[in-house]
């Protein structure tokens, strides 16, 4: 799986994204896990499975949605998640995005 976050600068986002990755390895998981600033989001969204945005860019959700244009799941990463930099609940939270827009893809 292919996740993106995106926030502002990305510094503190920068320091989850490791810490995502390694909980990907401690569960074996293949991911590619990627960082961007919330201003050049559009160009990095091709091959993404899953974009998270950092608490402090919410406000640009209704924008992104429109660039994935129903193609990619979105989800604002809980301040509480984001703030205490737990990448368990971080990385859960983009796999329930991921396999609710499959499952809603395939009832469709």
């Amino acid at each position: 799986m292919n996740i993106l976050l995106s926030c502002c600068a990305g510094m503190s986002t920068s320091i989850l994204v490791e810490g995502i990755i390694q909980e990907c390895e401690r569960q074996g998981k293949d991911y590619n896990i990627k960082t961007v600033d919330q201003g050049i989001l559009k160009d990095e969204i091709d091959g993404v499975d899953v974009i998270l945005l950092a608490p402090q860019v919410r406000h640009i959700l209704k924008r992104v949605e429109k660039m994935a244009k129903g193609r990619i799941p979105i989800g604002v990463i809980r301040v509480k998640d984001y703030g205490q930099l737990d990448a368990t609940a971080v990385l859960k939270y983009a796999e329930e995005l991921f396999e609710n827009h499959i499952t809603q893809k395939t009832i469709k």
